[in-house]
């Protein structure tokens, strides 16, 4: 498997990597990517995009725009749903076909990378914006960490 971008970015340097991809793409596109889980389905439209104009040919796939775009919908797993950036093992990455995932608060790990190329190369069954929405392990919006609050913050009543 050859790298989508070179030099890989490690789990540790994610949310860097995210926001000077964003940088970029807003400096030519000025995409409302947020950060904010409705922004997911943005990517899906943008992905459609690359897909119908067979970006760099017929059938060639634009890894490293499909990198940046699984990356930002990983870090807003990360963000809004209490993911984290981990590296993947020699088994994962069999399994996953690439070297990161996020690893929910429950431990399951998901491929927002991966899930973006599916989106690519299957088009509108594979979602983006309804991957978050298929999570198990989400924070929920009433757990104190979500709102801002970590550990040991006293719950409200609902």
């Amino acid at each position: 498997m050859r790298p989508a971008v070179d030099p890989e970015p490690a789990a540790s340097q994610m949310r860097h990597y995210v926001a000077e991809f964003v940088e970029r793409v807003n400096a030519r596109a000025r995409l409302p990517l947020d950060y904010s889980v409705g922004s997911l389905r943005v990517v899906d439209l943008v992905v459609d995009g690359l897909r119908r104009g067979g970006a760099g040919g017929a059938g060639a796939r634009p890894l490293e725009a499909l990198f940046g775009f699984g990356a930002y919908a990983g870090e807003v797993l990360v963000r809004k749903a209490g993911a984290v950036w981990v590296e993947l093992d020699r088994d994962q990455r069999e399994v996953f076909g690439q070297p990161l995932g996020v690893r929910m608060p429950d431990g399951r790990l998901w491929n927002p990378l991966g899930k973006v190329l599916k989106r690519f190369d299957h088009g509108a069954e594979e979602s983006v914006a309804l991957l978050y929405l298929q999570i198990h392990g989400r924070r929920r919006r009433s757990d104190p960490a979500y709102l801002g609050g970590g550990e040991g913050s006293p719950r409200r009543a609902s």
